[in-house]
């Protein structure tokens, strides 16, 4: 069983930036990623990675803004987000999923962070 957890979070005014940090138990799955999902909407995925490195996949409406990384010794994946626009209001959750490609489709065997409230004001 992984667990992920998921401190921060918080507001910004439009034009700023925030990181999101997830600490994960263990590194036994081969994706990792972050994922959104606004009032009313879908979850989508923000950003997908390969445990230890690799390449990342981002949405298109993210893409250039944001960041994931690693801190493999420590077991944390990051989301820089730079840039940030009142449509990226949303609760962002982390999750670690076993897969043969990392892609940003919501996984259905995923282990998921809690997720933490993003709030971008104009």
């Amino acid at each position: 069983q992984v667990h992920l957890e998921e401190p921060g979070g918080g507001s910004v005014q439009a034009g700023g930036s925030m990181k999101l940090s997830c600490k994960i138990s263990e590194y036994s799955t081969k994706c990792l990623g972050w994922f959104r999902q606004a009032p009313g909407k879908e979850r989508e995925g923000v950003a997908a990675t390969y445990t230890g490195g690799g390449s990342s996949t981002y949405l298109d409406s993210v893409k250039g803004r944001f960041s994931v990384s690693e801190d493999d010794r420590n077991m944390i994946l990051y989301l820089q987000m730079n840039s940030l626009k009142p449509e990226d209001t949303a609760i962002y959750y982390c999750a670690a999923w076993p897969a043969y490609q990392c892609a940003l489709k919501r996984p259905e065997n995923a282990y998921w962070g809690q997720g933490t409230q993003v709030t971008v004001s104009s």
